[in-house]
């Protein structure tokens, strides 16, 4: 299904938006790219659903952890419906203290966006660690593109 540029675009800037709001670790806001029924599928397997849940898991990680940065690159997005888009996308960390992509670190994200009255928010996202396991060359192709990002 196809979609308007700007639809594509809005759907983008959602991901962007969320991996700010990561970046500058505000749960508060984080929580608020998501649909009031939104669902959270964190990099270490915890399901969290609702906005509020979300806002309450996100909160005490970000105040007691010193999270890393996410750096994204979107693959591609795609409209399953006018009012609803899957996004892929990778995504590195740099750990705080450190200059360089951690490749244990390295993830995939899928993101379900539906378009409600006040915009686009997020239905599902879900970050699933990019190890490859038993492919190295792929973990380093890939820690080699995200580098690019820095």
């Amino acid at each position: 299904m196809s979609s308007s540029t700007n639809e594509d675009n809005e759907v983008r800037s959602l991901y962007h938006e969320l991996l700010s709001t990561w970046n500058k670790r505000d749960a508060g806001a984080m929580a608020g790219t998501f649909a009031e029924e939104g669902e959270l599928i964190g990099f270490d397997g915890s399901q969290v659903a609702g906005r509020a849940a979300i806002e309450e898991h996100l909160s005490p990680i970000f105040a007691n952890h010193p999270t890393a940065p996410f750096y994204g690159k979107i693959r591609n997005v795609r409209f399953l419906a006018p009012d609803v888009a899957v996004l892929r996308a990778v995504a590195g960390m740099v750990p705080v203290g450190q200059s360089d992509i951690n490749p244990k670190l390295n993830t995939l994200h899928t993101m379900i966006a539906v378009q409600q009255e006040t915009g686009w928010r997020i239905m599902l996202f879900q970050n699933t660690p990019a190890q490859f396991h038993g492919r190295p060359e792929l973990v380093e192709a890939l820690t080699e593109e995200l580098r690019q990002l820095l």
